[in-house]
């Protein structure tokens, strides 16, 4: 089978799951517990303005033709209206998504790329102090609660250091000050210093994971027969681990890291929380506290589209990386 066929075939098969995603979707929030209309039943809304809220939401439909309303819609993007503030919940998705890929996507690189580095060179000096440190650090830093670390470092950065300085060393909360600077160089180095303690906080929780597993990866790979030719040719160890050991112990890096991109869509919603950043992981809790079903059908539907797509590119690029994968 060649790439082209390899690449349709995974094509179809993602598109299937993605009709299976969308109607599992549909099926969960169906079989909640629960009922939306309780929250404005709340305001004190008479018989006649809960019947109204119920035609204005579909909620009097038969279920099969909710079904087929909801599928057309997720399709199209139409996310309908939110339960909690009445507004169109692609606006409101779209307000605090580019916040969330700011947050997320700086972190995520930032844990992908130097978490391989230290793996690698972990691997590297196998054995030696360099390697018990990385592992150990890696694991506590792991093993913390995100929460915990973002209050520590808001006590270290924030009280502390107002104690210390008369003022905190990097901002606490929000993800722009207020009021917010003018111009745009302004606007953005602003964004940038908010971003500090958040990202470093998604950062020293996440880039262990990394480098665990290159240094796994690339161990497993140095006891391979063909590290052993290599040696036996006479090649270095910088160059054996280079050019060839990093080769293949990528494939399991490259399935991390696609489900780490696809899950970065839905925030860090514990981060967001303690740094009060305006994004989906906040976004996400809020729903769950009111029931806002079109908020969390939304947000889950994109996160699943997500997952898959980022899957996909790590399929044609286990193929690229490993031609024998599109064959099998």
């Amino acid at each position: 089978m060649g790439l082209r066929e390899y690449i349709i075939r995974r094509a179809v098969y993602n598109v299937i799951l993605l009709f299976f995603v969308i109607t599992l979707n549909f099926i969960i929030f169906m079989a909640m517990p629960g009922d939306p209309i309780i929250m404005f039943i709340g305001r004190r809304m008479t018989k006649e303005q809960i019947e109204r809220v119920k035609m204005l939401f579909g909620l009097e439909e038969p279920m099969h033709q909710r079904y087929i309303k909801y599928l057309r819609n997720m399709i199209l993007w139409q996310f309908g209206i939110s339960f909690y503030t009445s507004k169109p919940v692609a606006q409101e998705i779209m307000e605090r998504l580019p916040n969330t890929l700011l947050l997320m996507g700086v972190s995520t690189v930032l844990s992908i790329v130097i978490g391989t580095f230290i793996g690698a060179y972990a691997a590297y000096k196998r054995g030696k102090f360099i390697d018990a440190f990385t592992v150990s650090s890696s694991l506590i830093t792991f093993s913390l609660p995100t929460f915990w670390m973002g209050m520590m470092f808001i006590l270290i950065f924030g009280k502390w250091a107002a104690v210390l300085l008369g003022h905190p060393l990097f901002p606490i909360a929000g993800t722009m000050s207020r009021p917010p600077p003018t111009g745009t160089l302004a606007r953005i180095l602003d964004l940038l210093w908010h971003m500090v303690l958040p990202v470093t906080t998604i950062f020293l929780f996440s880039y262990g994971q990394y480098a665990l597993l290159m240094r796994s990866a690339v161990l497993e790979n140095l006891t391979e027969d063909y590290i052993i030719t290599a040696k036996a040719k006479g090649l270095s160890d910088k160059a054996i681990l280079i050019k060839h050991a990093l080769r293949n112990a990528l494939l399991p890096l490259i399935t991390q890291a696609a489900i780490s991109f696809g899950f970065m869509i839905s925030g860090a919603m514990i981060t967001e929380t303690v740094f009060t950043w305006r994004g989906l992981g906040t976004y996400i809790l809020q729903a769950i506290q009111f029931n806002d079903y079109p908020r969390l059908q939304a947000t889950f539907y994109i996160i699943a589209l997500s997952v898959i797509v980022a899957n996909f590119i790590a399929d044609i690029l286990y193929a690229l990386v490993d031609p024998r994968i599109r064959y099998e």
